[in-house]
């Protein structure tokens, strides 16, 4: 039997299905950055709200630390632990835990697996055609206007001025720093 691409059936209508039918994607770049997710709600045929399951293993950071200007979003932890690096503070999150990153707040955020078990979280935010994304370590800006990529983005490659060997324990303390 084929693989679904969609939970939608033959009429169009979206149906429930089981978290591990969305196909599993997995990412990595270089020794710091890895994870794989499912984009739920791609899955279930919305385009309104993202959703992905994702899962981030022991020693790994999600992506560089970043905030969007115009796009909210929302993390849950399901399973295990991360540290969230939230501007210059960690904090230790664990399963049941919940964090917003409202629009506009300007503070990098980025996970980072901390801990010697893979963490499972939902990551849940808007698909706004238009934000700016501002990347603090590399200083790197994303403008996407009605879905197009334009500024700095458009010169500058995603991972251009980001260390991507293995993270450094000291600068990723997986303690909250009070």
């Amino acid at each position: 039997m084929p693989e679904k691409i969609s939970a939608l059936n033959a009429d169009g209508i979206s149906e429930p299905f089981a978290a591990e039918a969305a196909p599993l994607e997995v990412f990595s770049h270089g020794e710091r950055f890895g994870s794989s997710f499912r984009h739920l709600s791609s899955f279930g045929g919305g385009d309104h709200v993202g959703v992905a399951l994702e899962e981030l293993v022991p020693g790994k950071e999600k992506n560089p630390s970043h905030y969007h200007m115009l796009e909210e979003e929302h993390a849950y932890i399901l399973e295990g632990a991360l540290t969230l690096k939230l501007g210059a503070r960690n904090y230790v999150m664990k399963t049941g835990d919940y964090v917003c990153f409202p629009a506009g707040q300007k503070v990098g955020h980025a996970f980072f697996n901390h801990t010697d078990a893979p963490c499972r979280y939902l990551i849940i935010g808007e698909r706004n055609p238009n934000d700016v994304i501002v990347y603090p370590e590399s200083g790197r800006v994303s403008v996407r206007l009605t879905g197009e990529g334009y500024g700095k983005a458009a010169t500058m490659d995603y991972w251009e001025g980001i260390d991507a060997s293995a993270p450094d324990a000291k600068a990723r303390p997986g303690l909250a720093q009070e």
